[in-house]
């Protein structure tokens, strides 16, 4: 190739969108398709900039809506009106962020949290009782677990729930300041009944946190919430960050009584003598499992979470394919942004985690139906399913803001108009880090469990297996059953840039590295806290936060394994070759920036040469062009329309003010009459006098 020649634009192979939008929308695609057309209906609209009591009260009459068309029932029994699916009620569920993010919180609450709490946590009595009123919203509900002192550390609630035998009632007490429910959907204003977590004491004796329903609002005659009932406390959280169509606010109790039978007590019951009994004896074994039917708000917040990623990158990628920004080869042309490398490099390796994400998230899903369907319903299957959802939420919700803050920078000063939606969703998508967990606390808890499994592998396999043993449980993979080998076994250094960057391709290869890092990460770990056995409290505790981060890091690498793995198996499922071909680039893509991201730990730890780290920046840049030619695609299959995301600058406005900016050019150039640019001037004049000197 000359030095002027231009570069070749890589060939653009066929993509069948449809067949993709099937991947990616998975078991439950009908469903969630009918939810985002429901969602294009102006009632469900969010209006950018309302006074957040307005927006409230607009939020809890799209809530009505939802039940007067049937759209939130899918998860509740049938003989109450439900369909018992699970699974595509949380694949709906999903979609509402589509119309406005406070409603699909506000829909959390009142039928993920509340109405959930009573059907996981309560019996047949309590559904009969309860469950009507929550399904139907005539009971707008709320879940009081955070309090202010404890935040995710549930198991150290303050608030008690002691029972007096004498009445056969609970007496409910919030006895100092930080065991006030805070940051609680519903307790600002709609609120009328609650779910309320505390440590329930009988006969002097804790017996650890349990839920009880808890009346705490007079309803008026029209059907609207009155005052706090007697013993009650409440405040408005007021205006917040965002999210503000929903009424959050905090909650008190000053010897609330509640009959005996309020008690939640699939999981521990009081007789009326004042007897505890429990179908599990193990005090901390009952708590994790009765917080584990509660998984499905990790479930659902992870899942909208990859929504927003896709209608925030279908947003930026449309607008950066019209979007044309200085001259290049041609100075008559200005070229499109999207074909800068950096533009590219912002956006596409965003793309590349959403699918991923995307394709966890399937089926993290999945196996949350197989669970509370009764599938597969086992205490091991419990286990995998939190596991997977405490790792899978918090690599979800931080892809979402990372790649709203990118789409917004990526669009300009027009990404941060409120009419194109980022801004909003920036400040609504903020607390779903935090929600139903913190990120970094989850994150530990997967952390744990991968060294339990790890010491409990030990007794029965070399270590070379025992973090691939974990991964295939969690996930229940079948892809790579084989011995974890090390990458450095199976990645010789070649001493050629070509030989190496082809390494980097094989799927076998970036998955060594992958499982190499989680794998060494976890040993390591294991290894440094081999001093805590037998030793006081204070030292393992010490030992433990000497490695916490690590741990942490472990565990986020242990998520990306999975979702490697996740896009790995969806590949297997594309017939058409060419399409297959522009996943498996997208593949490469996630899985090389993911170990490029790490490259400092490969060379640490003589995992990489330095020759073969600079192949995989150098193989990165390569994916980028061919990948660019089918970012429409890959968004488009996303199925969200300019309609569902509502981006002003998505509606292919752009485009029109580009093509009159040519046309403008091309007639100015046309008429003879366009201005010569002092530049041109200058370099004619420049030429005029180098020939008179030559004559």
């Amino acid at each position: 190739m000359s030095s002027t020649a231009k570069p070749t634009t890589p060939a653009r192979l066929h993509f069948d969108t449809a067949v993709v939008a099937d991947l990616v929308d998975g078991r439950w695609a009908q469903i969630r398709r009918e939810m985002r057309e429901w969602m294009l209906d102006e009632r469900f609209r969010k209006i950018e900039g309302q006074p957040y009591r307005v927006h409230r009260a607009r939020v809890l009459e799209q809530a009505k809506l939802l039940v007067e068309n049937g759209l939130v029932q899918r998860a509740f029994p049938e003989r109450l009106g439900g369909s018992d699916d699970p699974g595509g009620n949380i694949a709906g569920f999903e979609e509402l962020v589509v119309g406005d993010p406070s409603l699909q919180i506000k829909g959390g609450v009142q039928w993920g949290l509340f109405a959930a709490a009573i059907l996981h946590l309560g019996t047949d009595r309590h559904h009969d009782t309860f469950l009507p009123g929550a399904m139907d919203l005539t009971v707008p509900g709320c879940f009081a677990m955070t309090e202010i002192g404890h935040g995710s550390d549930v198991a150290e609630l303050a608030t008690t729930a002691t029972y007096d035998a004498q009445t056969e009632e609970f007496v409910i007490n919030t006895p100092f300041r930080g065991a006030w429910k805070d940051y609680i959907g519903n307790a600002g204003e709609h609120g009328t009944a609650a779910v309320v977590f505390a440590q329930l004491i009988t006969g002097g004796v804790n017996h650890g946190v349990h839920a009880f329903y808890t009346p705490i609002r007079a309803t008026k005659a029209d059907g609207t919430a009155g005052d706090f009932l007697p013993g009650v406390q409440g405040e408005d959280d007021g205006l917040k960050g965002g999210l503000n169509g929903v009424d959050n606010g905090r909650l008190a109790f000053e010897n609330v009584r509640i009959p005996r039978t309020n008690l939640l007590n699939r999981y521990g019951d009081v007789t009326p003598e004042g007897e505890y009994s429990s179908p599990i004896d193990s005090p901390g074994r009952r708590f994790f499992t009765m917080l584990g039917t509660l998984v499905q708000g990790r479930v659902s917040l992870g899942g909208s979470s990859v929504a927003v990623s896709k209608m925030a990158l279908a947003t930026a990628i449309r607008y950066g394919n019209e979007r044309r920004q200085f001259t290049g080869a041609d100075a008559g042309v200005e070229t499109v942004i999207m074909d800068y490398q950096q533009h590219q490099r912002r956006l596409l390796p965003l793309l590349a985690r959403t699918y991923a994400a995307q394709f966890t998230h399937n089926q993290l899903l999945q196996r949350f139906h197989e669970v509370f369907s009764g599938e597969f319903d086992t205490d091991s299957d419990r286990q995998d399913l939190e596991t997977l959802a405490a790792a899978s939420k918090p690599l979800s919700t931080w892809l979402a803001m990372e790649t709203i803050q990118t789409a917004r920078e990526a669009c300009g000063g027009a990404g941060y108009m409120a009419e194109n939606k980022l801004v909003g969703l920036h400040q609504d998508m903020d607390v779903y880090t935090t929600f139903e967990g913190d990120n970094t606390v989850l994150l530990q808890l997967v952390g744990k469990r991968l060294l339990t499994d790890y010491g409990r592998s030990m007794a029965k396999m070399d270590v070379a297996g025992a973090v691939r043993y974990v991964a295939d449980r969690a996930v229940d993979m079948t892809l790579h059953r084989t011995p974890l080998r090390r990458a450095a076994q199976s990645i010789q250094d070649w001493g050629s840039k070509a030989r190496s960057a082809g390494e980097l391709r094989d799927p076998e290869a970036q998955r060594e590295l992958l499982e190499d890092r989680v794998e060494t990460m976890i040993a390591g770990i294991a290894t440094s806290l081999r001093g805590a056995k037998g030793a006081s409290p204070e030292v393992g505790a010490e030992l433990f936060n000497d490695n916490q981060h690590e741990l942490i890091e472990a565990a986020r690498a242990h998520g990306e394994l999975l979702q490697w793995e996740a896009f790995t198996e969806a590949l297997a499922r594309i017939e058409d070759p060419d399409t297959r071909q522009v996943l498996t680039w997208l593949r490469d893509l996630f899985g090389l920036v993911t170990i490029e991201k790490n490259l400092s730990w490969y060379l640490i730890h003589g995992r990489i040469s330095t020759q073969r780290a600079a192949t995989v920046t150098s193989y990165i840049n390569r994916l980028l062009p061919r990948l660019r030619v089918h970012a429409g695609d890959l968004v488009d299959a996303f199925g969200y329309t300019d309609k569902h995301i509502g981006a002003t600058i998505g509606t292919g406005v752009e485009a029109e003010r580009q093509a009159q900016a040519r046309e403008y050019k091309r007639q100015q150039r046309a008429s003879g009459n366009e201005p010569v640019t002092e530049k041109a001037l200058r370099a004619r004049e420049k030429a005029e006098r180098k020939t008179k000197v030559n004559a």
